[in-house]
């Protein structure tokens, strides 16, 4: 049993690309070693539930799809297939048929809904649709004007038996997109990160250095596989290294440890709050005895990661990230109270213009006292590093590539020793238990209602981490606010998933706007929640479970404030 007590958390050095070879010359090449190595093609590649498949077997499945990709996807156009699915097997298979097909696997989010789906699959070009029974009825509204889709259960099976595991013999360019992630921008409609199998290869090596994996190492991978963080950092080492990971099909915080203990799994990627949720489980005097000895992730906040590596016995390594890639960040430095580590060569924060934010000021306390003029937009002027470019949107890449920066979307500040402190994320866009998602949408669907004149939407900080969903409404002239009422009329709009939902509602009186009329969102994430800020507009709140809006009391707001103490976040309090 590992001593909880004794575990360090562990700040380490992020190599930069050039110092994690490419393992392979392409993906075909690198899963063609995994089944011939006598060193690893017996070995487990991927379980799941009470099933294995051994490394020879992963890629002989994976050639099967590589086969029926090659026939199913229509001529003439890119080879990319939509995957609409839990973590499951076929989800791993589908990007092996990729790899070998010279294909790219589009990652469907199965918190959107419909018309949502239906454009995402559309702006990818994607010629095929893999899903299975239970998100059959997210895609039921747009069927129609979808390409082919196969469902798992339902004639998936049927028609890759109609196909053998010979090799298609291709040998794709490593610069080949593998894998099209979905992140979110500016406007209403995300943006699919290119991600190639080059970078797909660098990545997953660069975390096994990090998380020092070998040939042995288990990884549970359960934060979903549409999402950056387990496909670079769950998924890809195992098959640089020759391991295997251990798929849930969602995260579950009442499973996760009888699940880690299953698998054996000795790493665990997370993004957002998985952490504080298994915090929150019933402690049991045995829950550092467990195969785990590292994981990987970002945005858990210092107290939640402290406490998390000491209860379980597990070396944390919590390093700021995005889906793009391109700030780097130095974090085998002291530790400094809030900060993500000091900025790497030329990682600046500067304004729209690009010129830099004074360093922030703290008093005697350590609390920011120029929030206003020192916070901007994290870049770096070195270049876009690993960054590939958005599939099909050169306006969006452009935006991002500015003056031959990386623009990272990120808000952050500089001390004058040059340590970087986030500060939340572009008020168009929120990410909530590690889901971005933009403000648009959900915009669109509040003002549907009849009693909303005007409705802004935007992220404030949550006290553990990442952002959770704040709303400003003008009611029109007459109209008064039902808290019950607007709560079950957000849960059935069919458009707004359940992390959509906003947690706060601001009932603005005088909403700042610029010359143009437009809304402030900056002003507004500012203000937050806080009454000492939101000149006297009426503030509701709906917590976790909770089925009515009610009033953001002065209580609740002095308990929030002693939260984010608590949780070592009280810089996104004061900004």
């Amino acid at each position: 049993m590992t001593d909880p007590a004794a575990t360090p958390l562990r700040r380490r050095a992020v190599p930069a690309p050039g110092q994690a070879p490419l393992p392979a010359p392409n993906a075909a090449a690198l899963l063609r070693r995994n089944a011939s190595d006598p060193a690893t093609r017996d070995r487990p590649a991927v379980w799941f539930e009470d099933r294995v498949w051994t490394h020879a077997e992963y890629v002989a499945e994976s050639r099967r799809w590589a086969n029926l990709l090659l026939d199913r996807l229509p001529e003439g156009r890119p080879r990319h297939v939509a995957v609409l699915l839990d973590n499951r097997p076929e989800y791993l298979f589908a990007f092996g048929g990729a790899a070998f097909a010279g294909a790219a696997v589009v990652g469907l989010n199965h918190t959107r809904r419909g018309e949502h789906l239906l454009r995402d699959a559309r702006h990818t070009d994607c010629g095929l649709v893999v899903t299975e029974p239970k998100h059959l009825e997210l895609l039921e509204p747009v069927l129609d004007q979808l390409p082919p889709v196969l469902v798992v259960g339902e004639g998936l099976e049927d028609a890759l038996a109609a196909y053998d595991d010979g090799d298609p013999g291709l040998e794709p360019s490593v610069d080949t997109p593998w894998g099209l992630i979905f992140t979110s921008g500016t406007s209403d409609a995300p943006k699919a990160v290119i991600c190639s199998q080059r970078r797909l290869m660098v990545t997953g090596n660069r975390m096994g250095i990090i998380m020092d994996l070998g040939p042995d190492d288990i990884g549970y991978v359960c934060m979903p596989l549409f999402h950056s963080n387990a496909v670079q950092v769950g998924w890809a080492p195992s098959l640089v290294y020759g391991c295997s990971v251990g798929l849930a099909r969602r995260f579950s915080a009442s499973r996760w440890l009888a699940d880690v203990r299953h698998y054996g799994a000795t790493y665990f990627n997370y993004t957002g709050k998985p952490l504080a949720y298994l915090l929150a489980q019933p402690e049991r005097p045995d829950d550092a005895d467990n195969p785990l000895r590292v994981a990987f992730g970002n945005e858990g906040s210092p107290e939640v990661v402290d406490a998390f590596s000491r209860r379980f016995g597990v070396d944390v390594i919590d390093a700021y990230g995005a889906t793009e890639g391109g700030v780097a960040v130095n974090r085998d430095v002291e530790e400094r109270a809030g900060a993500l580590g000091r900025a790497g060569e030329g990682v600046k924060v500067v304004d729209d213009d690009g010129n830099e934010k004074p360093r922030a000021r703290f008093d005697e306390h350590g609390r920011l006292t120029n929030a206003e003029a020192c916070v901007g937009e994290i870049v770096n002027t070195g270049g876009a590093g690993p960054f590939e470019g958005y599939y099909n949107n050169p306006e969006a890449t452009a935006r991002t590539t500015r003056f031959g920066w990386y623009w990272s979307g990120d808000l952050g500040y500089l001390d004058d020793d040059g340590y970087l402190y986030f500060a939340g994320r572009n008020a168009d866009w929120i990410r909530v238990d590690g889901e971005n998602f933009p403000a648009g949408p959900i915009e669109e669907a509040l003002r549907h209602h009849p009693d909303v004149v005007l409705a802004t939407v935007y992220g404030v900080p949550d006290d553990q981490a990442g952002d959770q969903v704040m709303a400003g409404l003008v009611l029109r002239d007459g109209a008064s606010f039902d808290p019950a009422g607007f709560a079950a009329w957000v849960d059935g709009l069919p458009d707004v998933g359940p992390k959509w939902r906003p947690r706060y509602v601001r009932l603005l009186g005088d909403p700042p706007t610029t010359g143009t009329n437009k809304i402030v969102k900056r002003t507004l994430v500012h203000q937050k929640w806080r009454r000492d800020r939101v000149g006297g507009d009426p503030v509701f709140v709906r917590l976790r479970g909770e089925t009515a809006y009610r009033p953001f009391a002065p209580d609740d707001e002095d308990a929030l404030a002693a939260s984010f103490v608590h949780y070592r976040r009280e810089q996104f309090w004061d900004l």
